[in-house]
């Protein structure tokens, strides 16, 4: 019988079993949810029995057997998962599934080079990526719902393996007509008198706040928000300041408006951007391989995506603000 259900449909039921929707299941691992929905009537179909119990507008609950089910379906995904690095080792080849998690605010300017990059360059591996924030990543990795994460030191625990790759000083954003945009660098104590927009996502809040106590001055912080985009605009239409870690290429808010950046003068411990694997988890060869791209694609010199630090150099400070 389950000759008749192909693994795909397994993944489509695991990722719906543990995501608790159909919806979220779809965003997780980018497949559609008519999909995902004709897979589970399949599977509910050729077994006979009843999975999940539908709530309108609530998502799904696992039925007592639907539970059973989850746990044989995720044996049989890893298991699968093992013959494809079996293969690889005896083949020297790359292939198989790499699930790859990615930090919310990296995600955009990192994935399309370093991710999926690595799929055209294996075309034997099936690549699937989830974002989040930096606690979302350490529980999926604990829970083996990713094999490898690239995010921040942030927190980090001790079944948490972390390799740092670069360095991401903070620096200062400020809107193209804000009174700081024409400084080359700026204190801690220049910014107090001025509004704050902060980046409010766990741990980096606390970062950024630490940053001021520490010089003992005190944000004037006005607004907040947990997406790093939606504080470049507020920044980029002038409701203040922010500081930030990351440096995208482009200049420019979604709505169209000029970001500038600005030195932070002193010195400031940097995050360190790198990746993260859970210990004691089997070394497969397709996260070998994808581990090995992000060291040789990620450092202080190099991320995809961003802007090179030598933006840190006053000189080229003052050609980024004229551009």
């Amino acid at each position: 019988m389950l000759s008749r259900i192909t693994l795909r449909q397994l993944e489509y039921f695991v990722a719906c079993g543990e995501s608790g929707s159909i919806i979220k299941a779809s965003e997780r691992i980018h497949v559609s949810s008519p999909s995902i929905s004709a897979a589970i009537t399949h599977i509910e179909t050729e077994l006979g029995v009843q999975l999940f119990v539908r709530h309108h507008a609530q998502g799904i609950s696992l039925t007592p057997i639907g539970g059973k089910v989850l746990q044989e379906a995720k044996l049989i995904v890893e298991q699968t998962k093992n013959l494809y690095s079996i293969a690889s080792d005896s083949l020297n080849a790359v292939r198989g599934p790499l699930r790859v998690g990615c930090f919310d605010s990296l995600a955009p300017m990192i994935t399309p080079e370093l991710v999926h990059g690595f799929a055209r360059a294996f075309p034997g591996v099936r690549v699937t990526q989830r974002e989040g924030d930096h606690d979302q990543m350490l529980e999926w990795l604990r829970r083996s719902e990713i094999d490898i994460a690239l995010t921040y030191d942030l927190h980090l625990v001790d079944e948490i393996a972390f390799a740092a790759l670069a360095r991401l000083p903070p620096h200062i954003i400020v809107g193209a007509q804000h009174p700081l945009a024409s400084l080359s660098a700026v204190t801690l104590a220049d910014l107090e008198t001025y509004p704050m927009v902060l980046l409010d996502l766990p741990y980096s809040r606390e970062y950024f706040i630490g940053l001021f106590m520490n010089a003992g001055v005190s944000p004037n912080i006005v607004m907040r928000s947990s997406q790093l985009e939606v504080v470049r605009s507020m920044v980029a239409n002038g409701l203040g300041f922010s500081i930030a870690h990351v440096r995208p290429r482009a200049n420019l808010s979604q709505d169209g408006r000029r970001i500038v950046r600005v030195r932070l003068a002193g010195e400031h411990q940097p995050l360190r951007l790198g990746i993260a694997t859970l210990k004691g988890a089997r070394p497969l060869k397709v996260v070998e391989a994808f581990a090995h791209r992000c060291r040789t694609f990620i450092s202080d010199q190099y991320i995809p995506g961003m802007a090179a630090t030598s933006f840190f150099d006053p000189h080229i400070a003052s050609l980024d603000r004229v551009g």
